[in-house]
């Protein structure tokens, strides 16, 4: 494992700066005084990128960096079609993609190009994303996650477990000194899992939604002996039904981390509130016209911490919620009331005059199973078309599966009346899901439709 006596001196005076800003700096007095200031990050970042990367340099021609708010928005597919020019680091896609495959398939995620990391995104959305870091980029990756998902200082002893799908050398980064990682791999059995956990007794867990619900079943029938300190989720959305049932166990809050292949972007604060980390991306917000609370957007990401693979006007896959309320907690950062899911889990249902599909938010369905009955122990919905919905439960013992079957499709047609849409023929069958290589999605959409899939 690594740890700060591992970097080299500038790395380390890299990690060191960005651990202390992030964690000790003095917060800003506004929203207004922080939009300044990103202002001038991005307007910086902005000026590296059209010096070294063609792709962005080509893209933005002649127009003034004044104006970077009105830039082309790219994607994934336009990244990864042009990724070559792209980067700032010479390094070609099909390299990039060969080196990441192999270390997956081997489970050894040491190996580097030229000194740069290569990772590889979960592609639950159907492509897989690169994503490209430098040792410097590394560095400051780990001063700033560590000044944030740390409960303590950073020279108090800590251990953690990182249960991940892929390990990666920016994943490593994070041990420093006193600080013991260890990585976890989803794709063994939770019973390893759990063999380790007993013996290694670590403080911090981080882990999807779905590996904590194991693990907490696992410490409620005894397997299970050690406990954390602290419990992080990440990778997945965390869903009421599962976030309940983990607090219950472990007598703890469940923090959040929203991280992905295009950058570390939220975390939750003292109080449990999951805000935007605003100190190190700017995120624009492409709201849903169709959203009746008016709170729902799409991020627009621009990083100002990253050259290698420049993340700028970059358009995520996600839906998020604004909290309604500030925190309490006082941050000008956005907070966060819930991470929707993926853009392409929206559910389109037709009306009921016929004609146009209305989009139906993952957490409108959330909240139909769960209102449905508190016996629903675990559930799953998969949409397969534009008038068939499958629904898998697991129910608490001894409960008769077809008056909850009745009660949860009366809810889903009370959603439908108050969203004036049709009901769609529902199909009822056991819950499964197997942990490994796919994340849990509980509200998922199989099917694609013609039209655009959000009106922005």
């Amino acid at each position: 494992m690594m740890g700060t006596g591992g970097l080299g001196g500038r790395r380390l005076a890299i990690f060191l700066a960005h651990y202390m800003r992030t964690r000790y700096r003095r917060e800003w007095s506004s929203r207004e005084a922080l939009e300044r200031w990103q202002e001038r990050q991005v307007q910086k970042r902005l000026r590296l990128v059209r010096a070294h990367s063609p792709f962005y340099r080509e893209l933005w021609g002649d127009n003034p960096l004044a104006e970077w708010d009105r830039f082309p928005v790219i994607d994934k597919a336009v990244m990864m079609e042009h990724f070559d020019r792209l980067n700032t680091a010479g390094i070609r896609k099909e390299e990039a993609m060969e080196t990441a495959l192999e270390a997956e398939r081997t489970r050894n995620f040491a190996p580097q190009i030229g000194g740069i990391t290569v990772g590889l995104s979960s592609g639950t959305s159907g492509s897989r994303g690169l994503f490209l870091v430098s040792p410097d980029e590394q560095a400051a990756w780990a001063g700033i996650m560590l000044a944030k998902v740390l409960p303590g200082p950073l020279w108090k002893p800590e251990k953690v477990a990182f249960f991940l799908r892929a390990n990666s050398n920016l994943y490593e980064s994070v041990g420093s000194g006193r600080l013991q990682f260890d990585y976890f791999d989803l794709l063994e059995e939770t019973g390893k899992h759990v063999e380790r956990l007993n013996r290694y007794e670590a403080g911090i867990w981080a882990a999807p939604p779905s590996v904590l619900r194991q693990l907490a079943e696992q410490k409620r029938n005894g397997r299970l002996t050690s406990a954390p300190r602290r419990i992080i989720s990440v990778a997945e959305v965390l869903d009421p039904v599962d976030a309940g049932m983990i607090r219950e166990t472990f007598g703890l809050p469940i923090h959040q981390v929203y991280q992905c292949t295009e950058g570390f972007l939220a975390s939750t604060c003292p109080h449990g509130t999951l805000h935007l980390n605003e100190d190190v991306v700017h995120i624009g917000k492409e709201y849903v016209q169709d959203d009746p609370s008016g709170r729902k957007f799409v991020p627009i990401i621009t990083d100002f911490s990253r050259t290698t693979q420049p993340i700028i006007r970059y358009r995520l896959n996600d839906v998020l919620t604004e909290a309604e309320h500030p925190c309490p907690c006082g941050s000008v950062f956005t907070a966060i009331e819930r991470i929707e899911g993926r853009c392409d889990d929206i559910f389109y249902v037709e009306q009921a005059g016929g004609g146009r599909l209305k989009p139906v938010f993952p957490d409108f369905i959330t909240r139909a199973i769960l209102a449905a009955s508190p016996v629903i122990e675990e559930y799953r919905v998969i949409q397969h078309g534009g008038a068939e919905l499958a629904i898998e439960l697991r129910l608490a013992d001894g409960v008769s599966r077809p008056e909850i079957e009745r009660q949860v499709a009366a809810s889903i047609e009370a959603l439908m009346r108050r969203l004036d849409c049709r009901l769609p023929d529902l199909t009822f069958a056991n819950y499964i899901h197997h942990q490994g290589a796919r994340k849990l999605r509980r509200v998922e959409r199989r099917w694609s439709i013609d039209q655009p899939r959000l009106p922005l």
